[in-house]
């Protein structure tokens, strides 16, 4: 059997575009691995650097949160002093205008006893 040089020469075309074509093609997986690799070492560090940033940002809210409740604590602290200081005020002015109302009932009651006088009997003779 004879081949034709044309033959011949389509075949290892062939077989050299498939060549070129395979190596491109592992050279770009190859290249996308290698830029994910860098990528994913980049990342890590912007992780950390971000983990320090919000780590830090924690500690001061967490001390502002802790002074403004350490100052609300004292506010609320004063202000019930002073609620309670008032309602003492009022329960021992109510609590005396109370007793004062209970004397003038007593004395009313009284006044109005003797006003009607003993309780009259009615005597009916039943013999």
């Amino acid at each position: 059997m004879f081949v034709s040089v044309e033959i011949i020469t389509i075949v290892i075309s062939a077989v050299g575009l498939l060549l070129a074509l395979g190596g491109t093609m592992f050279a770009g997986f190859a290249w996308c691995i290698r830029r994910s690799d860098s990528l994913r070492t980049d990342l890590a560090g912007v992780e950390k650097s971000l983990g320090a940033r919000i780590d830090g940002v924690e500690q001061k809210l967490t001390a502002r949160i802790d002074g403004v409740e350490q100052k609300l604590t004292a506010r609320i602290d004063g202000v019930e002093q002073n609620l309670t200081a008032r309602i003492d005020g009022v329960e021992s002015s109510l609590g005396a205008r109370i007793d004062a109302v209970a004397v003038d009932t007593t004395e009313l009651k009284i006044a109005m006893a003797r006003l009607e006088g003993p309780q009259r009997h009615l005597i009916v003779a039943s013999r």
